[in-house]
């Protein structure tokens, strides 16, 4: 295994430019989105309900506008000051508040290649760490592309979110407040007093999390590092399994969050699908990898053509080989 300093900020190839018509979302190749529509025009020639489908699964519908002004009207965040000190180098950033450290690495060759970048953060406070929502807003089949959701949030370091926007379950906080509260599954709470720890959405609510500190919350899955140990089972536990989405099982693009102490996480993209550079990981080997990056817990985010990694607004990672990103729901970033 060869693990070395790169310059993050420069895209380790160079590809056309992006050829999908303008819109509101530029993306690359077949997007979710595009799979879906394949599949509603499925229901259409077999009888079935197309117009629920659309409804479902591509019309945007906008619950809250405008999230930034909510959150700033909130004051959830008041007293957490974005330093103006920071400073960039070619694989991090640091700041008064903030150090973090991006590392390539990399193993095999041709069918058995794999490449992964792994970013050490650690904050002075937990809020920080935070999350924005594609074009501002929050709803479903809201998407943009990462890398301008992360301008619009000012951004160090980015990662792609949980993509929330695709289902309609799961609890939803953001910066101390409350979207959506349909507990679903497992899920990934950030605390205001710097812990991070996976939950059973089930056992509790958007409200109390909150009355316990909550700062944000993924909804996703499965973990896949438990007290130091990958749990048995996750190869067979599946998110959705709705129309158009596909198992996450398997070798894959991954996103994960691992956690090494309080205000000390990795942020970690293992690019995929894409033979001599990298194919992917099933769960247990990405649980593997964080456990190998000291991190004691870890969770699974969404994956495939969504992982992303961005540095200064740049790609750091390559998620299916192409050097494009694919438009989310939200993203998840250290804020300086």
């Amino acid at each position: 295994m060869s693990t070395h300093r790169f310059d993050a900020r420069t895209p380790a190839r160079t590809l056309p430019e992006d050829d999908s018509p303008p819109g509101r979302s530029r993306r690359a190749g077949l997007t979710r989105r595009s799979l879906l529509a394949g599949g509603i025009g499925a229901l259409a020639l077999t009888g079935g309900s197309a117009a629920w489908a659309y409804d479902r699964f591509l019309r945007e519908e906008v619950d809250v506008e405008d999230v930034s002004a909510q959150e700033a009207a909130s004051g959830v965040a008041a007293g957490t000051l974005v330093p103006a000190d920071g400073v960039y180098s070619s694989t991090g950033y640091t700041s008064s508040t903030t150090t973090l450290e991006i590392t390539r690495s990399a193993t095999g060759s041709g069918a058995t290649a794999l490449a992964w970048y792994a970013a050490e953060v650690t904050v002075s406070d937990a809020r920080l760490i935070r999350s924005a929502f594609a074009e501002d807003d929050f709803g479903r089949n809201i998407t943009e592309m990462p890398s301008a959701i992360a301008e619009r949030a000012g951004a160090v370091l980015a990662i792609n979110g949980d993509y929330y926007g695709f289902r309609d379950t799961g609890i939803v906080i953001r910066s101390g407040i409350a979207y959506r509260d349909e507990p679903a599954r497992e899920g990934l709470c950030f605390f205001a007093d710097g812990r991070i720890a996976v939950y059973d959405e089930t056992a509790t609510t958007a409200d109390q999390l909150i009355a316990d500190g909550a700062w944000n919350t993924l909804s996703f899955g499965p973990a896949v590092l438990v007290d130091g140990a990958v749990p048995d089972g996750i190869e067979d536990v599946e998110v959705d399994t709705n129309i158009g989405n596909h198992s996450i099982q398997g070798e894959q693009p991954r996103t994960a969050i691992g956690v090494i102490g309080e205000n000390h996480l990795v942020m970690l993209v293992v690019d995929g699908r894409s033979e001599g550079y990298s194919r992917g990981v099933g769960l247990p080997e990405l649980g593997g990898i964080l456990l190998d990056l000291g991190c004691t817990s870890g969770y699974n985010l969404d994956g495939g053509g969504s992982s992303v990694m961005l540095l200064d607004g740049e790609m750091v990672s390559d998620p299916l080989g192409r050097g494009r990103e694919r438009a989310t729901s939200d993203i998840l970033y250290v804020a300086g």
